[in-house]
Parts: C-alpha cells; structure tokens; sequence
C-alpha cells in the first residue's frame, strides 16, 4: 500500500487539502510580487541634464526655452539624456535656426526627471541613469543573486539538516519580511542591494517548501490541480503587483506594501502541519499519526482517524522505509542511473525555461506602451495558456505538455525577430503569448520535478534544479546586453535554448496518475522493472514471430 491510499481513507481532497493548499500559495502570489518589483520601482522616467545654476537663468531653470537653449536634442526632436551644452545657445529660441558642433558635457549638475507617472524610484533617487545606468541592472542581478544562493541553501536544508519543510517555510517568511521592509528604509544604493539580495534568497525557501508540502499532502488525483494552482498564483501575483504599483506610486511605500503581509503568513503557517510522509520517512511516526488524525477531523473522517495507530500508519510506507538512506548529498543526484537521467534532462529545463521567461518578463519599459498595461497584459495572457496546460497535462501527461509548450515558446521567440520594429503592438501580443506558454511550462515544470523526485531526495533535488534556474534569470541581463551589439541574439538564444528544453523532456518518464515515489532504492527498482518489461515484451515478440515461421527481423505474410 501507498501512502496515497491513506490520503484517500481520510477524505482524499477534503477540505483540509482546500484549506491547506489555499494558505500556502497566497503567499506565492504576493512572491511574485518581489520577482517583478523593479520593473516599478526601477522605472526610468524621461529625463534631461540639469542646465547651469547661473544668476540670470536661475528662474527660468525649468522653463522650455532654458531647456532649449541648455539641452541638445537628439534625432527624434527629444532632450538628449545625458548631454548638455557647455554654454546656453540663445540661439536655438529662434524656430528658423539651428547650430551644429558646439560643444556639450556631462550632466554635471544632475538631471531634471519627468516625474508624472513615476514620482520616485531607485532611478530618480540615485540618479542611475547614463554612465550609471549599469547599477540599475546590477541591483536586479544581485537580487537574483540572491535567489540562487537561497535555492542553494534551502534546497537542501531540509533534507541534509532533516529540518523538514515548514521550520524553512517560516523563517523564509520572516526573513523577507524584514529584510523587505529593510529595503524601503535605508537611503543607500549599497543598503538596498543589500537587503534585495537577502529578500531574493527567500524565494526558493518560500517557493520549494510550499510546493513540497502542497504535494506530499495532496492524494494523486489532486496533484495536477495542485501544480496548476501555483501557477494561477504567480499570475494573480502579477496582476496584484500592476494594481498595487498603480496605486503607490512611491517606491518605498510599494516596497513596503508587498513586503509586510509576510508577517502575518509566518504567523499562521506556524500552525500548519509538517508532511507526514517526511516525518514517517524519518523516524516520527507519532507526530506524523497526530497530524493524520487532525487532518481525519476536519475532512469529516473522524471515526477513520481514531482508528489510526502507529503501526496502521507505518504500514502504508513499510517497504520504503527499509531502503531510507541515513544520509543524503547532492551526490545522490547523480549516483544511480534513473536519478542521473532525470537531473541532468531538468538542468536543461530549468535553466533554458528560466532565461527564456525572465528574459521576456524583466524589462517591460522596451516595448514603448504604459508599464502597468504591459504587466497587465502579461498576466491576462497567462491565464488561458495555463488553462489548457492544466487541461492537457490532466488528460494527456505531464511530458507532452511540457514539451510542446517550451517549443512553442521557443518557436514565438524566435519568429518574433521577423516583426518590423515599427509594429509595437503586434512584438508585444507576440512576446506576451511567448511568455504565456513560458509561464505555463513552469507551472508543469514544477510538478513534474515533485513527481520525478522520491520523497527521500525531493526538496533537495528541486532546489538542484532550481539553482539551474536561478543560473538561467542571471543570465538573461547577460543575454540582453549582447543584444546592444547585435538585435538578433537575444531571440535566438531565447528561443532555442527553449526549444532544447523541450527535447530534453522527452528522455523523461510520464508521472500522470502514478503515486510518488518515496526512496531512491524504490525509484532504481521500477526503472530497472521498466527496462525489464521492455525486453521480455521483445522477446514473447520474437518467439510469437518464429512461431509463425518468421525471422523477427522481416515482416511477415
């Protein structure tokens, strides 16, 4: 008996799997929040050099004829950004003149920022702009900086430490709460890089942890449901952030407004259960019994749960738990053959789906409309995308599901290079649908690496993988630069490394309707089973063949 059927004696998906799962992904939700934050809070509103602080002018600083005659214009008939000239040309107020070769500066004293859609952000308030523009990416690549050491660190914490998956679950929420609210009070660049470093590592103990304990609490026909609704969050998540950024325009409130709700979730998800199939598998079969009865009790199962003793319990696992290993490394990843396969085919995956998605997702001021809308749209476009991968993954399987929405997106990457320039609305539509089926993936994804992994190696091999994303958000920044070299290899090294990601896919097994694995030694067993099975179907095939007096090399008449 699997562990599984117990779930099922209990209510199978009751009201405490409704409740239990509905209390962990709305944090993810507002988790997504902070992915996205700086495409707000590092907004670069249209700004123009600061003319010389001269007596005679000084009045008239911001009027449009010192601006004409301080600020060079450039092709487009707008201020140029990061010049100005050397002496004011009175010149250029005459509408029948214009001059050519003078000489210009730097912004020497500072920059005058069109502040009616953007009132403050890291931008205007550290004057990241021209020969500082850099910082402002910096400051997103060591927030995912962060988040890949923290899918290092919690990745594995469970797991090696044997602290299981709520004791990280609390602390990650704890830990951005602070060091959020941290972000939004000190007045430093270097502070507040700082303190975005310490919120990204939170992302992968929030995001990992939830996932695990969502899973290992959910019975099998619940699971693909379960993998769709993380998804739905991260796009709520989104929406969320365009309203809430909409309506704080500062970005020290709107820091502060995503990062405090996670007070409140480290409270409550102290009362939340642990997994029980972590605490049987190590040793805690009493703990692991009180939680099942509680969980008996509140999906209307109580007389099922009385009847529950510690060796009713241990026996729905007993032939897992003579194969638990007393310790586990990274190692174990990549020491047996079926465990080998599938890490190194979701190293492909993650990374490819990673790079692909924040590629198209972390720069929404380049495709020329309001960034609210654009985020809106992005979100808006995720949701029938998720849908039918919530569909198809129910009633076809995880592997072709994810499969063909990473070449798809691959294939909208790419073929968005062929569309003129001059069509933003149509690069836009396209890049939203790319980034639709990208947001899609994830969510099968990340279901997929929780059905492929034994409960005894679970979280650390998701958190292996994911450092193998978090490898893929810092090097999209890396990818876009290029792109200032040559405007093709952004798209092309999007798109086709998604498109490898879904070949990937197909050296992997189908999870679909098929209870989780708990122990590595389990896992072997069924693959070498499998392979066994294959080879005595081809030989019954062989033998039928000669049988009818055939060679089971040449068809026969």
């Amino acid at each position: 008996m699997a562990f599984t059927d117990l779930l099922d004696v209990l209510g199978g998906v009751g009201r405490f799997q409704l409740v239990y799962t509905a209390l962990l992904l709305l944090p993810c939700s507002l988790l997504a929040c902070h992915n996205f934050l700086q495409n707000f809070t590092a907004a670069v509103p249209r700004h123009h050099c600061r003319g010389p602080a001269k007596p005679a002018a000084a009045a008239a600083n911001n009027s449009g004829a010192w601006l004409r005659a301080t600020v060079p214009l450039d092709q487009f008939g707008v201020p140029e950004p990061c010049r100005r000239f050397t002496q004011p040309q009175w010149a250029l107020l005459n509408p029948n003149t214009s001059i050519s070769g003078e000489a210009t500066e730097s912004c020497k004293d500072g920059w005058v920022y069109d502040r009616s859609v953007f009132p403050s952000t890291i931008v205007t308030e550290w004057d990241l702009v021209c020969e500082a523009r850099a910082l402002r990416d910096l400051a997103q690549t060591i927030y995912m900086a962060g988040v890949l050491l923290g899918a290092a660190v919690f990745g594995s914490l469970a797991d090696r430490l044997r602290l299981g998956r709520k004791a990280p679950l609390v602390w990650s929420y704890l830990q951005l709460a602070v060091s959020g609210a941290a972000t939004a009070h000190f007045s430093s660049f270097t502070a507040y890089c700082v303190f975005r470093f310490l919120t990204g590592m939170t992302f992968s103990g929030i995001i990992l942890n939830s996932f695990s304990l969502v899973v290992e609490w959910m019975p099998t026909r619940g699971r693909t449901a379960a993998g769709a609704l993380l998804g739905f969050s991260f796009t709520l998540g989104q929406l969320i952030l365009a309203g809430a950024a909409y309506l704080i325009r500062p970005w020290r409130w709107l820091q502060f407004a995503v990062s405090v709700p996670f007070l409140i979730f480290s409270l409550y998800s102290w009362w939340l259960p642990e997994s029980s199939r972590w605490l049987l598998l190590h040793g805690k079969s009493q703990l692991a019994m009180q939680n099942l009865r509680k969980v008996a009790v509140m999906n209307g199962r109580k007389e099922e749960g009385d009847r529950l003793t510690q060796e009713v319990v241990s026996s729905y696992i007993q032939s897992e738990l003579t194969s638990v290993r007393t310790s586990n490394s990274v190692l174990d990843l990549f020491r047996t053959p079926a465990i080998r396969k599938v890490t190194c085919c979701l190293m492909v995956v993650w990374f490819s789906n990673s790079m692909a998605y924040y590629g198209l997702a972390m720069d929404l001021q380049k495709f020329g409309f309001s960034v609210y809308l654009v985020q809106v749209l992005f979100g808006v476009i995720d949701i029938p995308a998720m849908l039918v991968a919530t569909a198809t993954m129910i009633y076809v399987g995880r592997r072709a599901t994810l499969a063909s929405f990473l070449i798809l997106a691959g294939l909208m990457v790419i073929a968005n290079m062929f569309v003129p320039e001059d069509t933003q609305a149509l690069r836009t539509a396209q890049a939203a649908l790319g980034k639709g089926c990208l947001a899609s993936s994830f969510i099968c994804v990340y279901l997929f690496t929780g059905e492929l992994y034994p409960t005894e190696i679970r979280q650390m091999g998701m958190g292996f993988t994911s450092v193998n994303a978090r490898l893929g958000g810092l090097a999209a920044p890396l990818v876009t630069v290029v792109g200032e070299f040559s405007a093709i290899l952004p798209p092309v090294a999007f798109g086709a490394t998604s498109i490898l990601a879904g070949l990937a896919v197909c050296f992997l097994a189908e999870t679909r309707n098929t209870p989780l694995v708990e122990t590595i030694e389990v896992m072997e067993r069924r693959a070498r089973e499998g392979l066994s099975k294959k080879d005595t179907g081809r030989k019954a095939e062989e033998i039928s063949l000669q049988q009818l007096g055939a060679s089971p090399l040449k068809e026969t008449i």
